[in-house]
C-alpha cells in the first residue's frame, strides 16, 4: 500500500487458529481448557464490573504479582521477579525488542515452534537462525551447545514444545544456561502446568533466564489475555522500559481481578489439570489402537498423524462432521493434526468422527 511504512509488505503476520462463528461445532483446534475459569475468578471480575471501571488500573498490577509471587514462593519467587502483559503474546513481544535486538548477532529458536517467534523476529529485524528439531521430533539442546554465544543474540524455546507437545527436562534447560551465560535464554512454559518441569526453580540463580506464563491454558482464562514474565530484576526491568514506551496500562482491572483470583483459588485448577491429562492420556491410547502415530505430550494437546490419511484430508473431513483441529502445512508438519484436549464428551464425539473416516477410507 502507498501509505505503508518501509518493509511492512514483508510482514508475514501470525495465523491463529479458526474462531468458528457456526453453532454448535466441536472446538477442539485452539488449545483452551474445555472447563473454564474458576468460580472465584468470574465473581472477582464481577465485582470489580459494579465500581470502579471509572478509573486507570494500576499500571505495575502490584497486587497480581505478588498473588502469583505468594503462588510460587517454593521457588523463591517475589513480587519484583514478577511482570505482567496483555497476554503472553505481549509479554514476548516485550522480551524480543528489549533482549534480542543485537546487531550481527542472531536469535535462536526450534525450526519447528510456536510461530510467533519468527512473526516477532521479522516485526523487529532480528535476524533468527532456526535450528531443526532432530529426526524424532524433540528439540536437540546439543545442536544448540555447538553455536558460538558470541555469535547469539539469545535464545527462546517453547517448553512444553508447540505444536509436537514434546517436553525438555530441567537438566537440559540448565544446560543451556551453563552455555549461554550472557544471552537472555527465554523459555515459554504455556503448557507446563499439563506435565512438564517448570524453569522458575532456576530463576535464583541465573541471571539471563526468563520464563514466560499465560493464563490462557491451565487456568481457562484465554479471554482474558494475561501473561506473565519472571527473571532476575535487571530482566523485569527491561520488560518495564518496553512496556511503558508502548502502553503504560496493558492490564484492565477487570483483568486483574480475575487474574488475581484465579492465582489464589488454585484448588480449582488442579482438579481441572487432572482431568484434561487424564483425557490426553485415554485419548493418546485410543487414537494408538485406531493406527495413529501420537507424539509423547507433556500439554493440553496431542499431535498425532495416521499413515494412510493425508493430514489436510483428514482435517477437512473431521469439519465436515463438525470437529477443528488444526492442520499445519509446513513440509514436515502436513500430515499431522494437533488436537486440543477437550472434554471426555467431546473427545469421544472426536472419535467416533474418525471412526467413520477410517472405515470409509
Amino acid at each position: 500500500m502507498h501509505y505503508w511504512s518501509d518493509g511492512l509488505e514483508q510482514l508475514e503476520p501470525y495465523v491463529p487458529g479458526e474462531q468458528p462463528r457456526v453453532a454448535g461445532l466441536i472446538k477442539l483446534n485452539t488449545n483452551e481448557n474445555p472447563y473454564g475459569p474458576a468460580p472465584e475468578a468470574v465473581q472477582a471480575m464481577a465485582q470489580v464490573a459494579q465500581q470502579g471501571l471509572q478509573l486507570y488500573p494500576d499500571p505495575a498490577s502490584q497486587a497480581l504479582c505478588e498473588a502469583v509471587a505468594r503462588h510460587h514462593a517454593k521457588q523463591g519467587i517475589d513480587s519484583a521477579q514478577v511482570f505482567a502483559g496483555n497476554g503472553s503474546d505481549e509479554v514476548l513481544a516485550h522480551a524480543f525488542r528489549a533482549f534480542f535486538v543485537r546487531a550481527g548477532r542472531s536469535l535462536l529458536m526450534p525450526d519447528i515452534s510456536y510461530s510467533f517467534y519468527e512473526v516477532y523476529a521479522r516485526l523487529f529485524g532480528i535476524p533468527a537462525r532456526q535450528v531443526p528439531l532432530r529426526a524424532d521430533w524433540r528439540i536437540g539442546v546439543e545442536d544448540y551447545l555447538a553455536v558460538d554465544p558470541a555469535q547469539c543474540a539469545g535464545v527462546v524455546i517453547a517448553n512444553p514444545n508447540a505444536p509436537t507437545g514434546m517436553a525438555l527436562s530441567l537438566a537440559d534447560i540448565e544446560r543451556l544456561l551453563e552455555h549461554f551465560t550472557q544471552q537472555v535464554v527465554l523459555i515459554d512454559e504455556a503448557y507446563v502446568d499439563f506435565g512438564a518441569e517448570s524453569a522458575l526453580a532456576l530463576v535464583q540463580r541465573y541471571p539471563q533466564l526468563l520464563v514466560v506464563h499465560t493464563l490462557s491454558k491451565s487456568r481457562a482464562l484465554a479471554g482474558l489475555r494475561v501473561g506473565l514474565a519472571f527473571g532476575q530484576a535487571g530482566l523485569i526491568d527491561g520488560l518495564r522500559r518496553v512496556k511503558d514506551s508502548f502502553n503504560s496500562y496493558p492490564l484492565g482491572r477487570l483483568a486483574q481481578a480475575g487474574a488475581q483470583a484465579a492465582y489464589e483459588h488454585h484448588a480449582y485448577y488442579e482438579r481441572t489439570i487432572g482431568q484434561v491429562v487424564a483425557s490426553r492420556e485415554a485419548l493418546a491410547q485410543a487414537l494408538q489402537q485406531r493406527g495413529f502415530e501420537v507424539l509423547p505430550s507433556k500439554a493440553n494437546f496431542l499431535f498425532a498423524r495416521h499413515p494412510q490419511h493425508a493430514g489436510a484430508d483428514l482435517h477437512a473431513q473431521l469439519r465436515e462432521r463438525r470437529v477443528l483441529v488444526r492442520h499445519f502445512r509446513k513440509p514436515r508438519l502436513q500430515d499431522f493434526l494437533r488436537i486440543t484436549i477437550g472434554t471426555p464428551q467431546q473427545c469421544q464425539a472426536l472419535l467416533h468422527a474418525l471412526d467413520a473416516i477410517l472405515q470409509q477410507g
